[in-house]
């Protein structure tokens, strides 16, 4: 666009050398000399050089543009004075806001006509409406060109707003894959491994006692078991990121049983409701949340007897992991995340909880430790 008015102004100049009167020091020539270094003036300072002023500060270079071209028309009626004026109205109009291009389309029009009703050969009203009717037009398409470039940084700009989002979803979708397969290792690595080293410990001890052969053998057979175990859910962590099937509420009776037989304590189950099917998030929360609950009772807990509870209620699933300690025992945190143990059982619970809109309740009670989730469903 710049090089386009650029182009006019100099036929502008060629024009207003070369027709008559011509530019001289005396008299007419004197004024056409001046207009001349006013349109020159006025173009390299109001649409090249001072682009990003403000309207009052570019003022005097549109008007020195203005009232050159309109002492061009006047005292050259026969030259291309006008083109001038065209230059005036498509600069204001595309390089301004709307209000002050506007200011500058008036101005522009209020000197054309009065430079043709004022020029020494004053052509017809026709030929005058034809000039005011391109300059009209001429503002016109600095308007739209300036809507045109408005809308493509406006595209700009949204598409690196988009790029941004891309790439701040991309990162919260790692963070998340991470926090997930933190919980996942947790998951299988405190169930497996917590109960082998009390496994080992008990063989350690009978190993020392005389005569201990028959009960070392059984110790043996229960660490090798939750070998085993550990072995299979970290397969099943692996299976998972290769969105294999994930174990759900149909292996809680599993993790009862087996918890009844390596910890040797009652643990009861109830499950009240109809089981409906739940995404594989969900199943895969609901076995993660019954599998460190009991896992955090045989590490730090001393109960008489525990009971699970999976109830399917209208709104959700709800998941109750409680033991209850002998009367007059001290009872210890089950919880895994208080203490010098360091863990994040209770933790990675509750963020499984909340990830999926529900939430998770661990505390107290009077005879022992409740581990209570709810998810909706």
């Amino acid at each position: 666009m710049r090089a386009v008015g650029l182009l006019a102004v100099a036929l502008v100049l060629l024009a207003g050398v070369l027709t008559a009167p011509r530019p001289g020091l005396t008299g007419q020539s004197l004024g056409v000399l001046l207009a001349l270094c006013a349109v020159a003036a006025g173009f390299v300072g109001g649409t090249v050089a001072v682009v990003r002023l403000s309207l009052w500060r570019q003022s005097p270079f549109y008007l020195l543009l203005i009232g050159g071209s309109a002492a061009l028309i006047w005292l050259q009626p026969a030259g291309a004075g006008i083109l001038g004026c065209y230059v005036a109205a498509f600069s204001g109009s595309f390089r301004l806001r709307p209000r002050p291009g506007a200011v500058v389309g008036l101005c522009t029009l209020a000197a054309l006509i009065i430079a043709e009703v004022g020029a020494i050969s004053y052509q017809s009203r026709t030929d005058l409406l034809i000039e005011c009717s391109g300059l009209a037009a001429f503002y016109a398409m600095g308007w739209m060109v300036r809507r045109l470039r408005e809308g493509q940084d406006q595209a700009l700009r949204l598409a690196l707003e988009l790029e941004e989002s891309h790439l701040a979803k991309a990162e919260a979708l790692a963070l998340a894959e991470r926090q997930r397969l933190a919980r996942d290792m947790h998951d299988v690595l405190a169930h497996s491994l917590s109960g082998l080293v009390l496994q080992l410990e008990g063989a350690r001890l009978l190993a020392e006692r005389e005569n201990a052969a028959g009960d070392l053998t059984a110790v043996v057979d229960r660490a090798l078991h939750l070998g085993r175990a550990g072995l299979a859910e970290a397969r099943r962590a692996i299976g998972a990121l290769r969105d294999e099937e994930l174990p759900g509420p149909e292996l809680v009776p599993t993790l009862v049983s087996d918890f009844e037989r390596d910890a040797g304590v009652p643990c009861s189950l109830d499950i009240d409701g109809i089981g409906r099917p739940l995404d594989s998030v969900a199943r895969l929360t609901v076995y993660r949340v019954t599998q460190e609950a009991l896992t955090n009772i045989r590490r730090h807990a001393h109960p008489d007897r525990v009971s699970v509870r999976l109830a399917y209620e209208p709104q959700g699933v709800r998941l109750t992991v409680e033991d209850a300690e002998p009367a007059g025992r001290a009872q210890e945190p089950s919880d895994g995340d208080d203490g010098a143990s360091g863990g994040y059982g209770i933790t990675g619970m509750r963020e499984r909880a909340e990830l999926l809109g529900g939430h998770l309740h661990a505390s107290p009670t009077g005879a022992g430790f409740r581990v209570e989730l709810w998810l909706p469903g």
